[in-house]
C-alpha cells in the first residue's frame, strides 16, 4: 500500500469552509487517511510526496445532472434561442437517431471534460430510448469506466408520447413493462452499495410531460424496492406548471407527491418555480435539487430558489445540465454561475436582512451538497474516511494575477480547468491533462459521429 502525501498547498476547502486541510492530506489503498494543519507533517513517512504548494485543494466536485448524450448536439441550429418545450422540440428528431456508439462516445467526451474541470462524480440522466437503444446505460458504464469518471447513472424513461398527449415523439418512447423490467436489470448488475462505489444505478422518469402517472408511481415502489435513489426534471418551467395544471388539475409538486415522490430518495432537477409552501415541503421531506444555473439562463427558465430551499431543509448540488442548454460540461465554471445568479436573485428580493451568498457556498454546493444530495456521506469532502477524490487548481493564469485569496479567485476569477485530479486514489489528470487517454482520438471520434447524426436527420427529412 502506497503513501502518498499531497503536501502544503496553497489553500484548502473541506467542503464547507477554509483552511482545515492546509498541511495537505495522506492517501492510502483510495481512501483520505490524515488531514494536516499548516505545519503539520504526517506521523509516518509518505512513500510519495506531491507538492501542492502552487495549488488549491478541493474535494473532487460533485455534478448532479447532465445529459451526457447531449454533447453531439451543442450549438444546434434549429435549437438556438428557443425556450424550454419548443428546444426540445425541435431536438427530439435528432436524438431519435442515436446509437449506442454514439451514446459511448458522448459519455467518454462529458466525462473527460468533467474530470478536466476538477469533476470526479458525475449523473447522466439518459432517458431517450429508441429501438436501436435497448443498452445505452451498458454502453455508459463501460466508456465511464475506460475515462476513470465516478458516476451515478440514471435509468431515465419516457412513456407519454405525443399520440397520447406528451411532448416527445412516440418513437422514443416505451411501455411501462419495457421501462420497469430493465430499471430492474441494470439495478440488479450494476448498482454498487459499497462505500466509494464507482458506478450506482437511480430511476429517473424524465418529467411531468413525458412520463404517464401509472410509470411514475411504480418507479418510485421499484426504487423503494430496490433502495435506490428517484430523479425527475421538476418546476423548471412555467409552461410546464401550465402543463401539469392543464392535464392533471395540479401543479408539479403536488402531481408527483401524490405519485409518491416526496421522499427523502428524490431529488429534482432545477426546481425554479416551487412557492413557499412547497419549498416548505421539500424541506421537510428532505429532498434535493440540482441547481443547473447555466441551462437555466440559456433556455431563460429562471432562477433558483436556493436560500429559501436550504433554509427549509432541503439539500442543493450543482447541475451543469445538458450540453445541448448548456453548451459546456464545466463544474467549476458552474459555481461561478451559481454565485453570480444566485447574487442576482437576491437584488431582485431586495430582502436588506439577506446574507449575500459566498464563494465557499458556491464550492460547498459544488462539494460536499452535491454528496448529501446523492446520499454519499464518503464523498465531497477532505476528511479522514472520505473517499480520495480530490481536485487540485493552480493559479497561474492571467486571470488570477493580484488575488489575495485563492478559493475566492477560483470562483470570482473564474477557473476553468484543474491541474490535477485523482478518483478514489488514481491520478485522472495530471499537468493539466487526462491520464491515460487520447484526447485528440476521444474528439475525432465524437466529431464524426456528431457529423453522422446530422447526417442521418437530413436524410429523414
Amino acid at each position: 500500500m502506497t503513501r502518498l502525501w499531497i503536501k502544503n498547498p496553497l489553500a484548502s476547502f473541506d467542503g464547507v469552509g477554509a483552511g482545515s486541510a492546509d498541511g495537505g492530506v495522506v492517501v492510502e489503498d483510495g481512501w483520505i487517511t490524515q488531514c494536516l494543519a499548516a505545519g503539520e507533517a504526517p506521523a509516518t513517512p509518505a512513500d510519495e510526496i506531491f507538492d501542492a504548494s502552487a495549488h488549491v485543494i478541493l474535494p473532487g466536485l460533485i455534478n448532479t445532472h447532465h445529459h451526457f448524450y447531449q454533447t453531439l448536439t451543442r450549438a444546434y441550429r434549429e435549437a438556438l434561442d428557443k425556450p424550454l418545450f419548443p428546444w426540445l422540440q425541435a431536438l427530439y428528431p435528432v436524438w431519435a437517431e442515436l446509437t449506442e456508439d454514439m451514446v459511448a462516445a458522448a459519455t467518454a467526451l462529458a466525462g473527460a471534460e468533467l474530470l478536466l474541470s476538477g469533476c470526479t462524480t458525475a449523473v447522466d440522466h439518459h432517458y431517450v430510448f429508441s429501438d436501436r437503444l435497448g443498452h445505452a446505460i451498458d454502453a455508459q458504464v463501460e466508456a465511464a469506466r475506460q475515462i476513470g469518471l465516478r458516476v451515478v447513472l440514471t435509468r431515465g424513461s419516457m412513456s407519454l408520447g405525443q399520440s397520447a398527449g406528451g411532448l416527445p415523439p412516440d418513437s422514443v418512447v416505451q411501455t411501462e413493462s419495457e421501462i420497469l423490467t430493465d430499471s430492474q436489470r441494470l439495478i440488479s448488475r450494476y448498482h454498487d452499495r459499497d462505500p466509494g462505489a464507482l458506478c450506482q444505478i437511480a430511476l429517473a422518469p424524465c418529467s411531468p410531460f413525458s412520463v404517464t402517472a401509472p410509470l411514475m408511481r411504480d418507479t418510485a415502489d421499484l426504487a423503494r424496492e430496490n433502495d435506490v435513489l428517484l430523479h425527475t426534471h421538476l418546476a423548471e418551467t412555467h409552461d410546464e406548471t401550465e402543463f401539469c395544471l392543464q392535464q392533471f388539475g395540479k401543479r408539479p409538486l403536488d402531481y408527483v407527491e401524490d405519485l409518491g415522490w416526496l421522499q427523502d430518495r428524490s431529488w429534482f432537477a432545477h426546481g425554479i418555480h416551487f412557492n413557499e409552501d412547497e419549498i416548505s415541503r421539500l424541506g421537510s421531506a428532505n429532498c434535493g435539487v440540482a441547481h443547473c444555473p447555466s441551462s437555466n439562463m440559456i433556455l431563460a427558465s429562471g432562477i433558483c430558489p436556493v436560500a429559501a430551499l436550504e433554509r427549509a431543509g432541503a439539500i442543493v448540488g450543482l447541475g451543469v445540465d445538458g450540453s445541448a442548454s448548456n453548451d459546456s460540461s464545466n463544474l467549476i465554471a458552474e459555481a461561478r454561475q451559481s454565485l453570480l445568479i444566485q447574487r442576482l436573485g437576491e437584488a431582485r428580493a431586495r430582502d436588506a436582512d439577506a446574507l449575500l451568498t459566498s464563494h465557499l457556498d458556491a464550492l460547498r454546493w459544488a462539494t460536499r451538497g452535491g454528496a448529501n444530495l446523492l446520499r454519499r456521506p464518503e464523498l465531497g469532502r477532505l476528511e479522514v474516511g472520505a473517499a480520495a477524490d480530490i481536485a487540485l487548481f493552480t493559479l497561474h493564469d492571467l486571470r488570477f494575477s493580484g488575488a489575495q485569496d485563492p478559493l475566492a479567485a477560483l470562483v470570482l476569477s473564474g477557473a476553468q480547468h484543474a491541474d490535477a485530479v485523482m478518483v478514489h486514489g488514481a491520478w485522472r489528470v495530471r499537468d493539466g491533462a487526462l491520464v491515460d487517454v487520447d484526447q485528440a482520438q476521444l474528439v475525432h471520434t465524437h466529431t464524426l459521429l456528431a457529423q453522422e447524426l446530422w447526417k442521418k436527420l437530413a436524410s429523414n427529412e
